[in-house]
């Protein structure tokens, strides 16, 4: 698959699921996607962070991650493209199967 940012068609289609699971625009102007994940403790937070980097270095991509104590905020984006790639996509869908795994 060609690296390349989505198109306006593929945000409208591909961006919606995630947009209606709490993830939104990066508001500095970036274009990338962010959320904030909630845990019970750090150990939650830190095996779902796990969880995600092992999809995400196959996939190879670099997502940025914050951690502090039970929270984790995520902004995808692809470098190699400047933008939002579908590589973006597919690891924010991995992530939100991750985190329903927390979901009690």
């Amino acid at each position: 698959m060609a690296k390349q940012a989505l198109n306006t068609e593929e945000r409208e289609q591909l961006l919606k699921p995630l947009l209606d699971k709490g993830w939104s625009m990066d508001n500095s102007g970036r274009d990338a996607i962010v959320k904030q994940f909630k845990f019970k403790d750090f150990n939650e937070a830190f095996s779902f962070m796990t969880q995600v980097a092992l999809k995400a270095d196959k996939m190879d991509h670099h997502p940025e991650w914050f951690n502090c104590y039970n929270r984790v905020d995520i902004t995808l984006s692809s470098h190699d493209v400047n933008g939002l790639s579908q590589r973006d996509i597919r690891l924010a869908s991995a992530i939100e199967t991750y985190f329903s795994r927390f979901i009690k």
